[in-house]
């Protein structure tokens, strides 16, 4: 592989075995682009998740109902979803540190694009945009922090990139709560444009003499058509399933059809073209399968109790976005604390352990949120979702360390993009798969609670006499007595996809195990592979 526009720049010998391999970033250098790399990432995950609370917003300030506002979330998810495994191959088009600050300074002008929307077709167009430029900046971003760091410090760089990767989706819907009740939803996009001016700056000061190789490589047309509409095509169909009540409907059906059909030749193509858009030999390599099959179903479980935890809350509760987001903010707390901690301790201990105690650890959370009920205090609430914080960083800096270890450093920009979607789609299903169970569990306790809770039960007649005697209507009374049935169903349901949930991570230890990580200090050096 040949470059014809990248050249290192001085560095001792060892470091000039191949174009493109740099010494690591040493003092004020390596904070300074680990500060502007975490930034950009941050920006990133956070406006993935800010939008989804201010839907409603959105939709009665453009005069749209919320299922239509929903479109919002769906366009950037979709776009976002078909660039991340690009990342590779536009890398060695362009260069990881060309083609990060490009992505960073278009999304700046993306998120002012979309304040500035006049309706729902601009927004949602601009969104389309914004989700299509953030896909390499998650997967670059792990790449150039990796090789700002010696190897013997990967692991703290993978740390302190994690950071930023957990907390983002905690703060965003805290932050997109809070703007929409003091201020106009167009500043939940404003925001991001002083940000990534900054970061892009800044990234491309420090790392604009590090680029890596560029080659001129073929356009894989019919790869990127097949992704295209697969990913499309599945993503549409897990947004849109539960609102279309899934397999009943025929688009529903057309859409799985295309995604079988499309994914079936999008992998036989891949496979036997010399050039492919997506690199699926990838999959070949036992740690890399290993860690992204174990980090994928893992986030899947984790991510479905994520949105369904907020949802129960302000549905079933009572609680409002702003106090929603409150419940789930101390996450941060521990994995920002332990990040770093964790870090340390993979230059000297097996990563599998670590995976196999945050499994343990959620799945304890998860049995505690089983034992909630609609009378729980939220510091009952936030107690487990404080120890998250310790699972989700003895998860996943392990677990992508793993991922990544023993590949070639021309990998591993199309590696992270490549497990990074696999991740995001997998949290894509558990989403809609918890959301949907939800729903559907609680219409049968629903139904089961009608059984007992009806007229000629002694405890029914006199709640119904209680409260016609306070001055309520029949009919009123009647629909109190549904709320509080509606309220106990909802909870149920809860109940059970946690304690299922528990049960799972449980049954998922045993996946990390399929890894074989070296036995030395080597296992987070081998993760950076860069040097």
């Amino acid at each position: 592989m040949s470059s014809h526009d990248a050249t290192p720049s001085p560095a001792p010998e060892k470091n000039q075995q191949r174009p493109g391999v740099y010494a690591p970033l040493e003092g004020n250098a390596r904070a300074f682009g680990t500060i502007a790399l975490s930034t950009a990432v941050f920006m990133t995950v956070l406006d993935s998740s800010i939008a989804n609370v201010s839907i409603p917003t959105i939709a009665g300030d453009l005069g749209v109902s919320s299922t239509q506002g929903t479109w919002v979330i769906t366009s950037f998810a979709v776009a976002n979803a078909i660039t991340v495994p690009l990342t590779g191959w536009l890398t060695q088009r362009f260069g990881q540190v060309r083609l990060f600050t490009l992505s960073i300074l278009l999304f700046s002008l993306s998120s002012w694009l979309c304040g500035f929307s006049w309706s729902l077709e601009s927004l949602v167009f601009f969104r389309i945009i914004q989700g299509a430029v953030a896909g390499p900046l998650i997967p670059l971003s792990q790449s150039l922090m990796l090789a700002s760091y010696p190897k013997e410090k990967a692991g703290m760089a993978l740390a302190l990139w994690s950071m930023t990767v957990l907390v983002g989706p905690v703060v965003g819907p805290l932050l997109g709560g809070w703007i929409s009740d003091n201020m106009t939803w167009s500043w939940i996009f404003y925001i991001n444009v002083p940000v990534g001016l900054i970061s892009g700056w800044a990234t491309w000061q420090i790392y604009k003499k590090r680029e890596s190789p560029r080659v001129k490589l073929p356009i894989d047309r019919i790869g990127l058509g097949l992704l295209v509409l697969w990913v499309g095509a599945l993503q549409l169909m897990l947004d849109k399933g539960k609102e279309l009540d899934w397999f009943a409907s025929s688009a529903i059906v057309t859409m799985a059809i295309v995604v079988v059909i499309a994914l079936v030749f999008f992998i036989i193509w891949e496979l036997t073209e010399k050039h492919p858009i997506v690199d699926l030999t990838l999959f070949t390599v036992r740690n890399f399968n290993a860690g992204v099959i174990t980090v994928s179903i893992v986030y899947g479980v984790f991510f479905g109790t994520v949105v369904l935890l907020p949802l129960w809350m302000q549905g079933t509760l009572g609680y409002t976005a702003t106090d929603a987001g409150i419940a789930s903010a101390p996450v941060g707390i521990l994995a920002i604390i332990l990040s770093p901690l964790i870090g340390k301790m993979l230059q000297k201990h097996d990563p599998r352990y670590i995976v196999t105690g945050a499994c343990l650890l959620f799945s304890l959370i998860s049995f505690m949120r089983a034992d909630f009920n609609t009378e729980v205090s939220i510091w009952v609430i936030m107690w487990p979702t404080f120890i998250q914080g310790a699972a989700m960083a003895m998860l996943f800096i392990p677990l992508t360390t793993i991922s990544l270890s023993g590949l070639d450093p021309h990998r591993i920009p199309a590696a992270a993009g490549l497990s990074n979607f696999v991740r995001l789609l997998f949290g894509a299903f558990g989403t809609s798969i918890t959301t949907t169970l939800w729903e559907n569990r609680a219409t049968l306790h629903h139904a089961q609670l009608t059984e007992v809770v009806r007229p000629g039960e002694p405890a029914f007649d006199a709640a119904m006499h209680g409260l016609q005697h306070k001055g309520f209507s029949l009919e009123q009374a009647a629909g109190i007595v549904n709320n509080l049935i509606n309220q106990q169903a909802f909870t149920m349901s809860a109940v059970d996809i946690f304690y299922g949930s528990a049960v799972l991570f449980l049954f998922l230890i045993g996946l990390v195990w399929f890894a074989r990580p070296a036995r030395n200090k080597a296992v987070s050096a081998e993760a950076a592979g860069v040097h």
